[in-house]
């Protein structure tokens, strides 16, 4: 089962969003309580991209995905952990610079809780 909290700033209205594989009722406490990733639009300049020098984007598919986000929306969140209130991503490389490109203020990300020994992984 998957819980989602969908947050969006501009108009601050929040809801929930629960699916489940196996047909059974979502549980009943809330992703804040426990712990489970919040899908949410953050600017992008609050998400430190660690690992952004590594490789160099796909021209071609950034110019497609920018397409499509400017037609239907961004339809994947990139994933990004918060470590004491941090931001950092190390997925959706293409989606972010397709947000820059595009002059976009926030990306919709799909945030989970770490620690610092997870940050530590991350950037191995």
């Amino acid at each position: 089962m998957a819980n989602f909290v969908l947050q969006f700033p501009t108009t601050l209205r929040n809801f929930s969003a629960s699916a489940s594989s196996n047909g059974s009722p979502p549980g009943s406490r809330s992703n804040s309580e426990s712990g489970g990733p919040v899908i949410v639009e953050l600017p992008l300049d609050k998400i430190k991209r660690p690992l952004m020098r590594t490789r160099a984007n796909d021209p071609t598919k950034v110019k497609e995905l920018m397409d499509s986000i400017q037609e239907i929306g961004l339809q994947v969140p990139i994933d990004v952990i918060e470590v004491d209130g941090a931001y950092y991503g190390f997925s959706g490389c293409h989606r972010y610079e397709a947000h820059q490109r595009l002059s976009l203020p926030t990306i919709r990300c799909k945030v989970r809780r770490g620690t610092k020994e997870t940050l530590r992984h991350h950037l191995r």
